[in-house]
């Protein structure tokens, strides 16, 4: 099999032939570099070998003799080549082992060839070993020549994989959701507003440090029934709703015109029961309803429960004169003056500068 021309470093290309040569069968391919013990008295440069196929692509192994640059000139490198001037369409891995002239095969250990990333590119990265070590393997043939047998392995990409073996999405959450609906399993029973739920006492635990304190720690259960455990101050639909994102990591389905309350007070339940995802939901819905109407009771809502992103889109909103104003003059607004004077004091001072000439 003819080889290719050699390519010198600086840039320089050489007509002479090179002194690697490939020959590609069952599926590796064995590089043959003669007169081994000459080449390491070249300068340091680049000689290219046959090319050969793989995947449907075209590929070919440079190989430096004498390093890629001086500071590794007692090294000598191989890189895999793509042929083509593109990024390689196939993943590969490539192993190397040295062979005898008897034809048998020493695979060189980890601590002799290492890929080095420095020299990555899209084409291929090199493998690099010290001379040293492949000269003391005593695999040079009489004639100085050295065979290195390069095991090109072709590596599915994801894409490929994904048509090969399709994976389809979790339905742990639908199956959760399904363990709540049913009761299947479950070991302790709420008392919410006069309602019952059934839930599994690990779930709630493994989502709630307030929940595994209530459920496992030593107030569990106090002056409840065995395995009923009473809830004060929530609706019940509140708490359906915080059993569900519970099991589920979603939440329900609530009318349009219920949202903006439903929401604050699932927030109030999320904070009570520190579920920070959960909270920072509510926050962000509740940040779609702020408006002339609402705005006095989110304040409240955000300020209560030290939501400062929440809190953040309020004052953004009175920061317009007319959006002030009816806050202000709301109802709503002497009941933000008693839940959160902090809140208040920070509204007169944004009141003071809207008043500056």
């Amino acid at each position: 099999m003819s080889s290719s021309g050699a390519h010198q470093a600086g840039g320089q290309s050489s007509r002479s032939a090179s002194p690697i040569t490939a020959d590609w069968s069952s599926g590796h391919l064995h590089l043959k570099i003669h007169g081994y013990s000459g080449t390491t008295n070249l300068p340091t440069g680049q000689f290219s070998s046959d090319y050969f196929s793989l995947g449907g692509h075209r590929w070919r192994v440079d190989y430096y003799p004498n390093g890629v640059r001086a500071d590794v000139a007692d090294y000598i490198s191989l890189c895999l080549v793509l042929a083509q001037d593109a990024p390689p369409p196939v993943k590969v891995q490539c192993e190397l082992s040295l062979v005898s002239e008897s034809g048998e095969e020493h695979v060189v250990p980890p601590v002799a060839w290492a890929w080095v990333d420095t020299f990555f590119s899209p084409y291929g990265r090199l493998c690099c070993s010290r001379r040293a070590v492949l000269e003391a393997s005593k695999h040079l043939g009489p004639d100085g020549s050295l065979t290195i047998r390069c095991d090109v392995i072709k590596k599915f990409a994801p894409e490929e994989i994904a048509a090969f073996v399709p994976v389809h999405p979790s339905d742990l959450a639908r199956n959760l959701g399904e363990l709540l609906e049913t009761g299947k399993g479950a070991d302790v029973v709420f008392e919410v507003g006069g309602k019952t739920f059934a839930a599994h006492r690990c779930v709630l635990a493994a989502l709630s440090s307030v929940f595994a304190a209530e459920l496992f720690g030593p107030m569990k259960e106090s002056n409840t029934a065995p395995g009923v455990v009473r809830i004060p101050d929530m609706d019940p639909e509140v708490f359906k709703a915080l059993l569900h994102f519970a099991y589920t990591g979603s939440l329900p389905e609530i009318p349009k015109e219920r949202e903006s309350m439903a929401f604050q007070h699932l927030l109030v339940a999320a904070d009570r029961y520190k579920m920070e995802r959960l909270k920072l939901i509510c926050e962000q819905k509740l940040c779609e309803h702020i408006d002339r109407d609402t705005v006095a009771s989110i304040f409240a809502v955000a300020g209560q429960h030290h939501c400062a992103g929440l809190k953040k889109a309020c004052f953004r909103f009175v920061d317009c004169p007319e959006n002030l104003v009816a806050l202000l003059g709301s109802d709503s607004f002497k009941h933000l003056i008693r839940s959160c004077p902090d809140l208040v004091s920070e509204l007169v001072e944004l009141v003071a500068k809207a008043m500056k000439p």
